[in-house]
């Protein structure tokens, strides 16, 4: 009990002195653009930091010639842990820090554990994360440079989450840190959205925003973002791999905003590997032009081939799965008649090319 008013008071000073600061931190000016209204930036504090990046949307003439309309390419592979997951987890341990707390405990797949550690190092924080067994050695090494403690326990994310909210529960110091499943990592995340909208060219409207989707942390800020700007008429498209289609599965039933719980995690995408989408990813679907893609785990590792052939750059086959949209042609067809589409390369840091390889002469 002791521990738990000590993090809600943490909490509630940390919210009192973000909103505070907001006065003070240097904010992007505001813009109106033909993407959407005016809005302040969300997760101005951390961005002033350097906790994130303002990350590169560039056109891609390999995919708008496979697709048939301008397809732009958002590079949060280029974010400071590898992923978009800097966006949302640096603004939430940034108002924790704010608010007084000085350690964080995490579970993870692998790359919000990372970003946790990242964010937690640049702020001074002690960071603790919770891995299961199916994490690659590659990120529990990235994790455990970035000077976090790593606990390797259960055969999937949902038996490390138990045991990292236990460890919490036992220490008043310590602060949980969701990798998907919390409102500050959706408000970070929906900075992208912000970036989206200053740089997508004018006469380019904002068609489409493709995103991987796993717990739903990254898809939440995507609408969250969306409806700040008053772009309520893009399309949102999420893409998931077959053995790890928690949302998909959820949203394409008879009962679409009843969460589906997967009996296990069948996917070479082991970063989409919640077995049940947050409630919120379906609840925000349910009011916004949405389409599900899910996509073969051959489809995945296809298309980040053949974004490492195109663009040069490698990403997980979580990321894959939203390449896919475009480089599939089973699923492309989404795309069609759009005047664009953003995909969000949420990029991931358990690959390399070793590993791309392997997957590639392994995968069916």
């Amino acid at each position: 009990a002791e521990a738990t008013m000590a993090r809600g008071l943490r909490l509630a000073t940390a919210a009192m002195l973000t909103s505070m600061a907001r006065g003070l931190v240097p904010r992007a000016p505001l813009r109106m653009s033909s993407h959407g209204s005016a809005a302040a930036p969300a997760a101005a504090a951390a961005r002033a930091l350097g906790l994130f990046e303002h990350t590169p949307l560039l056109r891609s003439k390999p995919l708008s010639d496979l697709v048939g309309i301008p397809i732009f390419i958002k590079l949060d592979s280029l974010q400071p842990s590898g992923s978009f997951k800097d966006r949302g987890v640096s603004h939430f341990c940034q108002t924790l820090q704010a608010g007084g707390s000085t350690k964080l405990i995490s579970s993870s797949g692998g790359n919000a554990g990372h970003a946790v550690a990242c964010a937690g190092r640049q702020l001074g924080m002690d960071v603790e994360v919770i891995v299961p067994t199916t994490t690659k050695p590659i990120m529990l090494d990235k994790i455990r440079a970035q000077g976090a403690e790593v606990r390797v326990h259960g055969e999937n994310w949902n038996a490390a989450d138990a045991l990292a909210r236990e460890l919490v529960e036992a220490d008043s110091a310590a602060e949980y840190i969701s990798p998907y499943d919390h409102p500050m990592l959706w408000e970070g995340h929906s900075s992208l959205i912000d970036e989206l909208v200053e740089d997508m060219p004018v006469d380019k409207p904002l068609g489409a925003v493709v995103a991987s989707v796993g717990g739903g942390g990254l898809v939440c800020g995507v609408y969250e973002g969306l409806a700040r700007h008053g772009l309520t008429d893009t399309l949102v498209v999420t893409a998931e791999t077959e053995g790890a289609a928690s949302f998909g599965k959820s949203f394409t039933s008879d009962e679409p905003t009843v969460a589906v719980r997967l009996s296990s995690i069948d996917t070479v995408a082991t970063s989409l590997g919640a077995l049940q989408v947050t409630q919120v990813a379906l609840d925000r679907a349910s009011q916004h032009r949405t389409e599900a893609a899910i996509c073969t785990d051959r489809e995945a590792i296809d298309a980040c081939m053949a974004f490492a052939a195109d663009h040069r750059v490698l990403v997980e086959p979580a990321c894959g799965a939203g390449l896919a949209v475009a480089y599939s042609p089973r699923l492309r067809g989404m795309l069609k008649g759009l005047p664009s589409a953003v995909i969000e390369v949420c990029g991931g840091s358990g690959v390399n090319v070793g590993l791309l390889s392997e997957w590639d002469s392994t995968v069916a």
